[in-house]
């Protein structure tokens, strides 16, 4: 682990120490998530509030040049925080390494609008991106954490309905279990810096209200993924939410769909989103980047 990183997770930890003890409220949490999206962008790049089938959103694009390349992106913040503004930053990285313009979904948040709220707008996104002509073989779906496990439930979704499924996904450390089952909520709990199991559990009772919690389209890990686009899926090793990436992995291999899992030491949940102080963030999103561009050359159809 660089020195960055290291300084980085001591901040987290005790952030997580605070959170803790003053259990902050729902609009506390939205406000802090929303603090992360104060960084600059790059100033090649412009972006564009837009409305499209009645979802809210914004593109990131390149202010010279358009690429075929089209991301349509879900952001995380446990289906109850986060939006354009949180994520934007990050997204902003990801649609330079991957020479793409980027869709930032702002979809509806819970406990105000329960599943499948989040669910609806994301199929709707992206049909809306389909009905503006972009090609399906141009595009890729992807999300952080609660967006990453969105990400695979709106692909059963759209492959149920018929609907062609785009070229690639890619997941940054994808909450894929809201029935919270998986063995590293336990053994990754003191080594988490950021996340806390607990609140996890709070936080899928929120999104989910009645809702049986290994429900396929809010559980994407017990859902049927045959048929579903190539992945990749990045992870930390020290988050609580590992296993949720690791037996996502093996389900999808288990169902035919190529996949490639990197796991990385040290680290923790969406690390990516501090690339501006962690040099193995800013390495990860290179490797995306390299990932996209190989998976959808240029020249192909937009």
């Amino acid at each position: 682990m660089s020195d960055k990183a290291r300084e980085v997770r001591v901040w987290l930890q005790h952030q997580k120490i605070l959170s803790q003890k003053m259990r902050p409220n729902l609009e506390e949490q939205r406000q802090r998530l929303k603090a992360m999206g104060s960084i600059p962008i790059d100033p090649a790049l412009r972006v564009t509030r837009t409305v499209e089938e009645g979802v809210a959103g914004e593109w990131i694009e390149p202010i010279n040049g358009i690429s075929n390349r089209v991301w349509l992106y879900l952001h995380g913040g446990a289906y109850a925080s986060g939006g354009p503004d949180s994520h934007r930053p990050l997204a902003s990285q990801l649609a330079l390494a991957s020479r793409a313009r980027i869709r930032v979904v702002d979809y509806r948040l819970a406990p105000e609008h329960r599943f499948p709220a989040a669910l609806e707008d994301s199929v709707k996104a992206y049909m809306a991106l389909l009905k503006q002509g972009v090609s399906h073989s141009s595009l890729v779906v992807g999300g952080d954490s609660a967006g990453g496990g969105l990400t695979v439930a709106m692909l059963v979704s759209l492959r149920d309905q018929g609907i062609p499924l785009p070229q690639a996904m890619v997941l940054l450390s994808p909450w894929t279990d809201l029935a919270a089952t998986g063995s590293s909520l336990r053994t990754r709990q003191d080594r988490d810096p950021w996340l806390d199991a607990a609140a996890i559990a709070d936080a899928s009772r929120l999104y989910l209200g009645s809702t049986d919690p290994k429900n396929p389209l809010a559980s994407p890990l017990y859902a049927n993924l045959k048929g579903l686009c190539p992945a990749l899926i990045h992870v930390g090793d020290d988050e609580v939410l590992l296993d949720d990436s690791i037996r996502l992995a093996q389900r999808l291999r288990d169902c035919g769909v190529p996949v490639t899992l990197k796991t990385f030491p040290d680290l923790w949940h969406v690390f990516h989103a501090f690339f501006i102080k962690v040099p193995e963030a800013n390495a990860a999103i290179e490797e995306i980047g390299l990932w996209v561009q190989q998976t959808i050359p240029e020249g192909t159809p937009s």
